[in-house]
């Protein structure tokens, strides 16, 4: 960046550009008389719009140019989060990234008081930290430090984009499962996937496939089961991990055994097998509470061992797993061999379990109507007495 003590002259460096002979389209000629015709009048909304679209044009080749010799004079007109905005595009094309570094502290300063543009400057530069330094420490205090910072953001938007794609990208390098799949689902949830090309969201999906198969505390498919973003996989060869997904979810043994050929493929999936399995027969011991009645929910040792192909000898241990991850309460009774449950962690349903409560509500319907009956009868004879 320049030097402050160095007048600019705005319109002087416009018209500089302007007069150049030769490598200048008819579009880019237009921009340029755009932008300084809004300069002059002081429209900073129009000339805003306007900078943003051309910093992204084809033709732009200004770089840090443009923000020395012609944005600085008017930056504190701007917004700040469009100031970073504008800036962004222009950090991207710089082969020097220790000056984009230098840049983006500058501006961090300048807009320290705006929390949503203040934020965008440290992810950017968490982002330059991991991509272009491998400083992962750094990236991991930003990620930290920026975290905090988004709770005073209100609303939902590209900065919180920004954010967890930093953070689900972080996790992943240092290949923290469970971190990476609460952060990649939360950058799907502020993220229009439809600005994702087809092989950007086929990656997403079979990472994110991956991750909550192996997070140590993921038991809850249905968020990623209910997301488009798996449409992806459709007519690829990877179209079975929505499958395997489906097994997990609902602890099917019998499917999980079933697409063995495909996971066995998958390195990380096959080193992992064992802990996989353990992590299948919990969930298989889930959905056999949650598909049983309230009044049935004692589960003899050899019903689970049947439904999880475990040992019966290892029953006992399956259930104490589960509850010491509190994703089950209850009681286990060793004299009779069973465990009576009392509840169930909620869970975001699939349609398949979904058919299973409105199942329950016909029950429970049934059983008021019933009751009502009764009531009725009894309220009958007691006032004839």
């Amino acid at each position: 960046m320049s030097s402050p003590s160095v007048p600019r002259d705005p319109c002087a460096y416009l018209n500089k550009k302007l007069s150049q002979e030769g490598g200048l389209t008819d579009a880019h000629k237009e921009v340029l008389h755009e932008l300084l015709n809004f300069y002059e009048k002081r429209l900073w909304h129009q000339l805003t719009v306007a900078l943003l679209e051309y910093v992204k044009a084809p033709y732009f080749k200004d770089q840090i140019e443009l923000y020395d010799e012609f944005i600085a004079d008017f930056e504190t007109k701007l917004n700040p989060l469009f100031l970073v905005d504008i800036l962004t595009p222009i950090w991207s094309s710089m082969s020097d990234k220790e000056k984009v570094m230098e840049s983006l502290g500058k501006i961090g300063e300048k807009v320290k008081n705006h929390q949503e543009a203040h934020c965008l400057t440290k992810v950017l530069a968490g982002t330059l930290y991991l991509e272009h330094f491998d400083k992962p420490l750094e990236t991991k205090k930003i990620i930290e430090e920026v975290d905090e910072m988004m709770d005073k953001v209100k609303g939902v938007g590209k900065v919180h984009s920004r954010f967890y794609f930093l953070a689900s990208d972080f996790y992943k390098r240092q290949g923290d499962h469970e971190k990476y799949y609460r952060n990649a689902l939360m950058y799907l949830g502020c993220t229009d996937i439809g600005e994702l090309d087809l092989a950007a969201q086929k990656v997403q999906a079979v990472h994110l496939s991956l991750a909550a198969i192996l997070g140590e505390g993921i038991y809850n498919f249905g968020e990623l089961l209910a997301h488009p973003i798996l449409k992806s996989l459709k007519g690829h060869e990877e179209a079975w991990l929505v499958d395997f997904l489906y097994a997990f979810n609902s602890g099917n043994v019998a499917k999980y055994k079933a697409l063995k050929p495909k996971w066995s493929t998958a390195p990380d999936l096959k080193a992992n097998e064992t802990v996989m399995y353990e992590k299948l027969c919990v969930l298989s011991l889930m959905e056999m509470a949650f598909r049983r009645p309230s009044q049935e929910r004692i589960l003899p040792f050899e019903d689970i061992a049947e439904a999880t192909s475990l040992p019966l000898d290892q029953v006992e241990i399956l259930v104490m797993k589960a509850l010491s991850k509190e994703l089950l309460a209850g009681h286990i009774d060793q004299v009779d061999q069973n465990v009576s449950l009392t509840w169930v962690q909620p869970r975001v349903l699939d349609l398949d379990q979904l058919k299973t409560i409105n199942k329950k509500i016909d029950v429970w319907t049934e059983n008021i109507s019933s009751l009502e009956k009764v009531v009725e009868n009894n309220a009958g004879e007691i006032l004839t007495m």
